[in-house]
């Protein structure tokens, strides 16, 4: 984890920015991640697509299971900035800082940070006032230099 600036809330030139406020049941997980799929296909970049709905279903999924409070929504804000797509989920609960763990072998659980880690070319957490924003880009890959 490291501590770093959001994306701008207000996009300029050629930036992209999206927020939508879910209800804290499973059902809103595909919805998000199809969300996000969608919009770095409708922003120019089908290239990331998938692995951005894989991140936004593992951020969501831990919002839901570890960071969600009863009748509190959860946020997912999807970013494209310079050369990164951003996936970002804020939940109430600040208090519980997510960690990548080490999974035992017939573990069923605990092995979305660890796709996060693999996928995104950075990822946070933010602490907020109120609840905390976990975060995960993806570089364009039209952009990277080979």
């Amino acid at each position: 984890m490291t501590n770093s600036c959001p994306p701008p809330r207000f996009p300029k030139g050629d930036d992209r920015y999206d927020s939508v406020d879910y209800t804290p049941y499973p059902s809103n997980i595909p919805r998000a991640r199809r969300r996000v799929a969608q919009l770095a296909v409708y922003w120019g970049h089908p290239d990331v697509a998938g692995d951005a709905a894989l991140l936004a279903s593992e951020l969501c999924t831990n919002a839901l299971l570890h960071g969600c409070l009863r009748d509190r929504l959860f946020r997912v804000e999807t970013s494209l900035t310079g050369n990164a797509l951003r996936v970002a989920v804020t939940d109430p609960r600040g208090e519980r800082l997510p960690y990548p763990p080490t999974p035992v072998a017939d573990d069923q659980f605990g092995r979305g940070l660890l796709v996060v880690r693999t996928l995104a070319n950075r990822w946070s957490v933010e602490k907020l006032t109120v609840g905390k924003t976990v975060w995960a880009e993806l570089e364009r890959r039209g952009d990277l230099d080979v």
